[in-house]
């Protein structure tokens, strides 16, 4: 784990040109460095009061200093907004490093807001999720989370879980002064807390889906107007379209957003029998792509209809697969969604599909990786402490279980995680954050 004794600096806007630039201080030297780039400020600096002044630099901006306990790391801090000039951040950050500080690694500044108690990892997770949201749900997701809506109900369940092992404990230890224990008691609360265990892990799917997108491999022969499909649902051209069979060798992979749900669309080559060596590695590449879907889309020409090529083919998909017949102003295929890329008719129901694979809950916070593993560790030893409660077995086995259990979900919020774990969660972040 980093040391938290020094002060760090780092731009916590992007580096491209823009408007305004934010250069971010925080540690016990903070303020002293904030006053020497910026020889005009107060001393002490006034609070959370903005104050405009030149810098040693030559830019002029302002500077706005928190004291130890409120700002985001919860250590002495300050904000140096500058112009937005690649060079003129450069060089503030230079003139900070030459009077102390030492440039932040990716992540430093969340992690010292952790480590000082101002937030738990579930919420420090959710601060790079919110960094990094490119739609709206996705940003909805990411400040539910970081409110702490994961962090309050795992820490109810982690509480229910710490009074019931006391009771064990304490039949265990002082038998004779407490009585025996209330094994059917014991067992309903865990079994509580297994239902609401249960209810998390059921997120996990819609939560890796919000977080990185539902893929969606289109696929189907050549020329039924798959990358015209890609087109227009982008509003872009994006994949080349031509009336020869085989132009697209490669896949296309392209991010949209569908009324706030992330999406990846994966145009694909077209599925046919080929004695051209480059097209085949596309037509390969193309199973390969819906091999790892989360959904396929197998694209027909309304015109030609259903073949038996098709009713070959769409069996092949292990991934759910929904039938769109394209070119729909040219005829009716008699199954699937009919859209047409030209005329755009059908594209709502056809993004409606896609949506209709986001089942949310909408009061409970999806969960991500991380979480799922823990929560499903937690599952397993909960698991195992009723069945002991269920037979003959000592009280202490019911300790030993719970003991993991509250563990696991410790590890969620970061009560009980490792400073390895810690560490890698925060190497994620960007500099600055």
């Amino acid at each position: 784990m980093r040391p938290i004794f020094d002060t760090i600096v780092a731009h916590a806007t992007g580096m491209a040109p823009a408007a305004v630039g934010i250069v971010r201080l925080s540690g016990p030297d903070s303020w002293r460095i904030a006053g020497e780039v910026c020889p005009s400020l107060p001393d002490p600096p006034i609070p959370r009061h903005a104050h405009y002044g030149m810098f040693v630099h030559g830019d002029d901006g302002i500077v706005l200093p928190y004291e130890h306990g409120k700002s985001f790391t919860g250590e002495q801090s300050a904000e140096l907004s500058v112009h937005g000039s690649p060079r003129s951040i450069r060089s503030l950050i230079e003139a900070c490093e030459a009077r102390g500080a030492r440039l932040a690694e990716p992540g430093e500044f969340t992690e010292r807001a952790f480590l000082h108690g101002r937030i738990d990892l579930t919420q420090a997770e959710a601060v790079r999720e919110t960094v990094e949201a490119q739609t709206e749900r996705q940003l909805a997701l990411a400040n539910a989370v970081r409110s702490g809506a994961l962090r309050d109900k795992v820490g109810l369940m982690r509480e229910k879980l710490l009074s019931q092992l006391v009771a064990v404990e304490a039949v265990t230890d002082f038998s004779e002064e407490v009585g025996p224990l209330d094994r059917s008691a014991v067992r309903s609360s865990i079994q509580s807390v297994q239902e609401e265990v249960d209810r998390l892990l059921e997120t996990a799917s819609v939560g890796r889906l919000m977080r990185h997108g539902l893929r969606v491999a289109i696929v189907g022969p050549p020329n039924v107007g798959k990358s015209s499909l890609l087109n227009a649902l982008l509003g872009s051209d994006r994949a080349i379209v031509s009336p020869v069979p085989g132009t697209t060798r490669d896949y296309v992979e392209e991010r949209a957003d569908f009324g706030g749900f992330p999406v990846v669309l994966i145009d694909t080559a077209g599925l046919r029998r080929t004695e051209d060596p480059i097209e085949e590695i596309g037509v390969q590449r193309s199973i390969s792509q819906a091999a790892h879907a989360d959904l396929v889309w197998y694209v027909i020409d309304s015109s030609v209809g259903w073949t038996q090529s098709d009713e070959e083919s769409v069996y092949t998909f292990s991934a759910p697969v929904e039938v769109v017949a394209n070119k729909s102003d040219l005829g009716n295929a008699g199954r699937g969604i009919a859209v047409s890329a030209i005329t755009r008719s059908g594209l709502p129901e056809l993004v409606a599909s896609a949506q209709a694979r986001f089942e949310t809950n909408e009061e409970l916070p999806a969960v991500n990786l991380r979480h799922r593993e823990l929560l499903a560790e937690s599952a397993t030893a909960l698991e195992s402490a009723v069945s002991t409660l269920a037979s003959d077995h000592p009280d202490d086995l019911v300790s030993v279980s719970l003991q993991e259990a509250v563990r696991s979900l410790g590890e969620i919020t970061g009560e009980t995680a490792t400073p390895d774990v810690v560490s890698r969660i925060f190497r994620e972040f960007c500099i600055g954050k």
